[in-house]
C-alpha cells in the first residue's frame, strides 16, 4: 500500500472514486465531472487542481483532490481538500490517514499555514477520523455557495 501524486493514467479511477463519494453523500445526481475535465485540471498547462492517490495491491483505491487557497490573516497559502475518499473495503489500513498526512506534509514543506476541508454534519465516521487527526470544526462558520441558475442570475444583475 502506498500514497503518491496522481498520474494521467489514474484519471479514470479517480473519476470513479469521485462518483462513489458522491453516491455515499447522496448527491450522485450532482456529479458532472468527466475524465477529460479532470485530466485538463490536473495535468493541463496551468494546473490549479492537484491530486494524490492511495494504492493497494496495485489498484487505486483512494484519492485526495486539492487546490490552494489563501489566508489573508496568516499571509500564506493553504490547501483546501476538495475530496478525500477511500473505498469502504480498503478502509482500516491507514490509507485515509496517509493521504491526509501527505497533504499536511506538503503544507509544512511549502510553508502553508492551513489544511482545510468540509464534512457533512451527518458523516460521523469521517468527523471522528478528522478529530482523531487533531482537526477541529470551525463552529460558527457556515459554507455558502452559488451554483447553476443562482450563479448565472446573480452574475447578470
Amino acid at each position: 500500500m502506498s500514497v503518491r501524486p496522481a498520474r494521467p493514467d489514474d484519471v479514470p479511477a479517480a473519476v470513479g472514486l469521485v462518483r462513489e463519494l458522491a453516491e455515499y453523500e447522496k448527491a450522485l445526481n450532482e456529479v458532472r465531472l468527466t475524465e477529460d475535465q479532470l485530466t485538463a485540471c490536473l495535468f493541463g498547462d496551468s494546473p490549479a487542481l492537484f491530486g494524490h492517490v492511495a494504492e493497494r495491491e496495485g489498484q487505486v483505491v483512494g484519492i485526495a483532490l486539492w487546490f490552494l487557497n489563501f489566508s489573508t490573516w496568516r499571509g500564506t497559502h493553504g490547501i483546501y481538500l476538495e475530496d478525500l475518499y477511500v473505498r469502504p473495503q480498503h478502509r482500516g489500513h491507514g490509507l485515509g490517514k496517509e493521504l491526509l498526512q501527505t497533504l499536511a506534509a506538503v503544507c509544512v514543506e511549502r510553508g502553508y499555514s492551513r489544511l482545510e476541508w468540509s464534512v457533512l454534519d451527518w458523516n460521523t465516521p469521517s468527523i471522528e477520523f478528522y478529530r482523531a487527526a487533531g482537526a477541529v470544526p470551525m463552529d460558527g462558520w457556515s459554507v455558502f455557495r452559488l451554483t447553476d441558475d443562482a450563479l448565472t442570475s446573480f452574475a447578470a444583475r
